[in-house]
């Protein structure tokens, strides 16, 4: 008996054998079989199919002898319906579901109840748990899977961080390789050609040997400096095992070296030192002589000059400044900044700094800042 259809076991017949044919056939078989078949939905409609479980349910129990175990199926339902987060549709189905029974218990008179209310009671507390295990089962997919998303997440970032921390030392060692090379290279072929000038002009035996003597001398101390600063740049991708190169890294205390060689091309350079000198960082150090390198190879490649001033300004206590000023043509007005000046440019913003590269009154002009505090 359920909902408070009469129970047909009452009925009797042939001196008090129960007549079980007419209570299976009309419900009974059908019924089991559309509850089991929805539970193939279960997970792609499960409030649905909690609906039509509970349905069957409701047709099957008052129409059949037995009370069979297709309440099950409206059970799993509801589990599924929890489960899956349909937690308002789970809660109101079992709500539904008590107020149907206690209703048609209700109806009925004392001695035809089906179910006492302790019964009632343990039948609440059952949907009541259904739901709350489909819950909770629901909660922790949603953690498993948030922890699962976060896993992947933090794997990407990690990916991602590897990724520009690799293109980042990739650009890093470019740039000082266009440094080193482009210097050393754009005096060796000045000093080159300055020689191959005058040897065209046919010149004593004694005076084209001489001139040949000095542009080699300044075409071997070039390439010498330049394999020392490519060993240098090349060590940062020595494996962890191996000997660190020897030789001294560049920095401002060898910018004589570099003012020198840079005089070798014809061009009267001279170094000016402001304020006290001081130890600096050296990946600042490094940068301020990067950028000295850089703008003389500019002078001795693009700037027809005759002469240039290279200043290291140390009386900014929280900055080094260097400039380098030359009485070339200068810059057309409007052309683009060319790769060196980036690179310039991209030195001294990796340390906070700044730069300006500029036309000047006289020719050209390059000026960094680049701060000392803070820098590792």
């Amino acid at each position: 008996m359920l909902l408070g259809f009469p129970d047909p076991v009452a009925e009797l017949s042939f001196g008090g054998r129960l007549d079980l044919g007419a209570g299976v056939l009309p419900g009974g078989v059908p019924g089991g079989a559309v509850g089991c078949g929805a539970l193939y939905f279960r997970r792609r409609a499960p409030v649905a199919e909690a609906i039509v479980t509970l349905a069957v349910c409701v047709v099957y129990y008052p129409l059949s002898v037995y009370d069979g175990p297709l309440m099950v199926t409206f059970a799993l339902a509801l589990y599924t319906a929890a489960a899956e987060g349909r937690f308002t549709a789970a809660v109101a189905l079992g709500v539904v579901t008590l107020i149907a029974v206690g209703f048609g218990e209700a109806r009925q008179h004392d001695g035809n109840r089906q179910i006492d209310d302790m019964s009632l009671f343990m039948l609440a507390g059952w949907l009541v748990s259904l739901v709350a295990v489909g819950r909770a089962q629901w909660t922790r997919s949603a953690y498993l899977g948030e922890v699962e998303q976060r896993a992947l997440a933090a794997e990407r970032e990690q990916e991602a961080r590897a990724e520009q921390s690799a293109t980042e030392e990739r650009l890093r060692i470019a740039r000082e390789l266009h440094d080193v090379l482009g210097h050393s290279i754009s005096l060796i072929n000045v000093q080159s050609g300055a020689v191959l000038h005058k040897l065209s002009k046919k010149p004593e035996p004694a005076e084209a040997l001489s001139a040949a003597e000095e542009a080699l001398e300044a075409v071997k101390a070039t390439s010498k400096d330049a394999l020392r600063e490519l060993r240098s740049t090349l060590g940062a991708l020595r494996k962890p095992d191996e000997t660190a190169p020897t030789s001294p890294t560049s920095g401002l205390g060898r910018l004589d070296e570099l003012v020198a060689r840079a005089r070798s091309t014809g061009i009267e350079v001279r170094l000016r030192t402001e304020g006290e000198r001081r130890p600096l960082p050296p990946p600042v150090d490094l940068a301020a002589y990067r950028i000295v390198q850089e703008s003389l190879t500019n002078v001795t490649r693009h700037a027809r000059a005759t002469g240039a001033v290279v200043t290291v300004d140390y009386t900014d206590e929280r900055a080094v400044r260097v400039r380098v000023d030359d009485d070339g043509e200068g810059s057309p007005e409007g052309s683009p900044a060319g790769s060196g000046i980036r690179g310039m440019a991209e030195r001294a913003r990796a340390f906070g700094g700044e730069l300006t590269a500029q036309n000047t009154a006289e020719g050209f002009g390059v000026s960094a800042r680049l701060p000392t505090e803070g820098t590792a």
